[in-house]
């Protein structure tokens, strides 16, 4: 893979990055070659679940946002409302009856003609369904 590849981390990916800084999830973003881009709204969600991610991964919540600032250190965070029209009506179209609330990080991977890391099968298997397989797998 090219270093010039645009990858979306959505809200999972990130949650998991902060419960372990020795896991997978944070070693890739950390070190990987990529560009890695994130939507406002999952920045927003892992706000709103900070305490939750706090107990479960057992650190301290200065280590938690130490973390938290590692990570967003190698993320580019980027304005829903800034991503193309055309973009976010053919993923809201996608996602519709897959799972609208990651419109924007669908959104965002077309864009940018970029690729979508995501740990949710779920999500995979019904955007597949449409003809979407721009999924990133560091493995």
């Amino acid at each position: 893979m090219a270093t010039s590849e645009r990858v979306v981390v959505d809200a999972n990916i990130l949650f998991s990055a902060l419960l372990r800084p020795d896991s997978p999830f944070t070693r890739h973003i950390v070190h990987a070659p990529l560009t890695f881009f994130v939507c406002e709204s999952a920045i927003v969600s892992l706000f709103k679940h900070k305490e939750r991610i706090v107990a479960l991964s057992r650190l301290s919540e200065d280590e938690v946002v130490r973390q938290f600032y590692l990570l967003l250190r190698r993320v580019t965070v980027s304005n829903e409302e800034l991503i193309d029209l055309a973009a976010r009506r053919q993923a809201l179209t996608l996602c519709r009856d897959v799972d609208p609330d990651d419109t924007p990080h669908v959104a965002l991977t077309l864009s940018l003609d970029g690729l979508l890391w995501t740990g949710d099968e779920a999500l995979k298997r019904g955007l597949r369904t449409q003809g979407f397989d721009r999924f990133y797998d560091p493995a």
